[in-house]
């Protein structure tokens, strides 16, 4: 999807943001891989159409973000075949790879496992490399590549969707390409749709400088850091560990720097929970939502309530495309 930002005063940049990078949270943007089933948003009961039909609204897990997101690549791939095209579903991110983006690690048994993300890093490069749509586009020649791209894409020349951003700034879309029309009959009002994702995408530049300033949040990670130190691992804040990690295995082979990673990566989350650094992020962080979202709830609401419609057609797409 191309999305175009004008930021008040400054420049215009235009990016093709690709599948993997599609994923919408709410959820909490300091702690990354905040653990286990209680910590994620659960599934109502009745089906997510039933749900939006009732008005009712919640977040969608991170396994229901996977289904709309695969429901999406189907909807795209059907809309370039009819337009002369092949095109393949692309990978989506899986439910590991959607952990670990935050502020400090909070779940030993991710940070076990995957570090700091080394592994999924390579997976999702090596995912981009045999897309298949990328060797086929590869394959066609400079005026079908041009068409296929605006097939793909649509083109902002064409009464494109706008909105304004709660911090300032304006994003566009184009609404005549095959990954618009997807989204359309996902979410069926696509107008609607575009205005309420990219609010809601830009409501934690509301909040989140407030959590790092506050007070308790900064003797929190002290106390994060003494425990680092105690543990072997002398870093002021987990800020630091991501901007030195390079550094930390420049001249290792690969086994030795995942080694390395996982270490320092279950010392993190270790200290999280050890000290308060966890329990005041989490508090903080609800305090804030609650006070400085206020003015978005109807937006959030009608985000979630789209969302679920959406995830009910996705299942629906993925059952008809089982079906021999």
């Amino acid at each position: 999807m191309f999305s175009t930002v004008k930021r008040n005063g400054g420049f215009r940049a235009r990016t093709l943001l690709a599948p993997l990078c599609a994923a919408l949270t709410m959820s909490t943007v300091v702690l990354a891989g905040c653990g286990g089933p209680a910590d994620r948003p659960q599934a109502g009961k009745g089906t997510a159409a039933a749900a939006a039909r009732a008005g009712e609204a919640r977040e969608l897990t991170d396994a229901e973000r996977i289904t709309v997101e695969r429901g999406e690549e189907i909807l795209v791939a059907r809309c370039m075949r009819e337009r002369g095209f092949r095109y393949w579903p692309g990978p989506v991110a899986g439910l590991a790879d959607r952990q670990g983006h935050g502020y400090v690690l909070t779940d030993v048994a991710w940070a076990k496992r995957y570090g700091y993300g080394r592994e999924l890093e390579e997976r999702a490069r090596r995912a981009r490399l045999e897309d298949r749509n990328t060797a086929y586009t590869e394959r066609l020649n400079r005026r079908d590549l041009a068409r296929y791209n605006k097939a793909l894409d649509g083109t902002l020349e064409k009464d494109p969707l706008k909105v304004e951003l709660p911090r300032g700034g304006t994003v566009w879309m184009p609404r005549d390409g095959c990954r618009a029309r997807a989204m359309a009959e996902l979410y069926g009002d696509l107008p609607t749709w575009f205005r309420v994702k990219k609010t809601v995408q830009s409501l934690t530049a509301l909040y989140a400088p407030d959590i790092l300033a506050d007070p308790r949040f900064k003797r929190a990670v002290g106390a994060w850091s003494a425990c680092m130190r105690k543990a072997g691992h002398p870093y002021a804040t987990p800020r630091e560990i991501r901007e030195q990690r390079p550094r930390i295995t420049r001249g290792m082979s690969p086994e030795e720097a995942r080694a390395t990673e996982v270490r320092l990566a279950v010392a993190e989350a270790t200290c999280a929970n050890r000290t308060p650094l966890a329990r005041t992020a989490r508090s903080l962080e609800k305090r804030l939502r609650e006070e400085k979202l206020r003015p978005y709830r109807d937006d959030i609401a009608t985000f979630q309530r789209m969302s679920l419609t959406a995830l009910s057609r996705a299942r629906a797409l993925e059952a008809d495309a089982a079906t021999p």
